[in-house]
């Protein structure tokens, strides 16, 4: 399931872990967080070996699985009990910790209500807090936001932001905008092997429309196309449909990147055309997963 996967997350980062479904994603953290052995190879966490000091890394790491697995018939308040007991934390500090966590992650409405009958979203959120409740420095979060409506992910993905300026987070996402919205680092792995590695704008910088400009004018493109696929650093201009009878829009490509907006202005000036629209593209992180993780080239 995972062949030769090297990869290392310093205290505050938080590392995007990307990948289609069957990838090695769960597989790798299992592996990292004690779940599965490792037939080859090593992992520390903290400074802890995963097999032979397993007992230390597994104190090291918050874990939110696949899923949020929770004993049905308890309440969150009982749950979290459980954990803190499993954790060996007593006393004040105990009650102090579950409170902390459940109003981080906005439990304190159904803390005595059995977790079976809570919704998806609030199931997520009691994984979240049993994975923070005893404050590790290495977190494991898979699919941290599934399940979440947008207000929901949106003060998940806060918290995470939060949570990474003093720990280590691993975060597994199938959610593309994620990324960008939490991630300081992204790898992206495929059948196994890491394809990927880089910062959210490294990934874009791999699509072929970064830098790319989309060009809408009142009007025809005809008398323009020409000149703006011999504009420097233009790679090729692309017509689009439009809904509106009177503009037409085109994307203007970039060769390796390059920053044309300036030379597509200079064109529609020269031409003398009103310009409804010129947008510049950062570059789209849909396409270079798909490239990627496909053996494609995002160029």
């Amino acid at each position: 399931a995972v062949d030769g996967v090297s990869l290392s997350v310093p205290r505050g980062e938080v590392l995007g872990f990307l990948g289609p479904n069957g990838a090695g994603k769960s597989t790798t953290m299992k592996m990292i967080t004690g779940f599965l052995r490792p037939t080859s190879g090593s992992a520390t966490v903290d400074g802890h070996d995963v097999v032979s000091d397993s007992m230390e890394t597994r104190r090291r790491i918050g874990y939110l699985p696949e899923g949020a697995p929770a004993y049905p018939d308890m309440t969150p308040e009982a749950y979290l009990g459980f954990i803190c007991d499993v954790r060996g934390l007593r006393g004040s500090h105990r009650r102090t910790r579950i409170a902390e966590v459940a109003r981080r992650v906005h439990l304190e409405g159904v803390m005595r209500q059995p977790i079976e009958t809570l919704s998806k979203g609030y199931k997520r959120r009691v994984g979240l807090a049993q994975a923070l409740v005893h404050d590790p420095p290495v977190l494991i979060l898979d699919e941290p936001t599934d399940g979440l409506d947008p207000n929901q992910k949106h003060e998940v993905r806060a918290l995470i932001r939060e949570l990474g300026k003093d720990k280590a987070v691993v975060l597994s996402t199938h959610i593309l905008e994620e990324v960008d919205a939490v991630c300081d680092r992204a790898v992206v792995i495929a059948k196994g092997r890491v394809v990927m590695d880089g910062t959210p704008e490294d990934l874009r910088r791999r699509s072929r429309m970064h830098n790319a400009v989309r060009l809408t004018v009142t009007g025809s493109l005809d008398a323009l196309v020409g000149d703006l696929a011999s504009a420097p650093g233009v790679r090729s201009v692309d017509r689009l449909e439009s809904d509106d009878p009177a503009a037409q829009t085109c994307v203007v490509l970039a060769k390796d990147g390059a920053s044309i907006a300036a030379a597509v202005g200079d064109v529609c000036r020269s031409k003398g055309v009103e310009v409804r629209e010129l947008r510049v593209e950062a570059g789209r992180l849909d396409e270079v997963f798909r490239t990627v993780t496909t053996g494609g080239e995002a160029a």
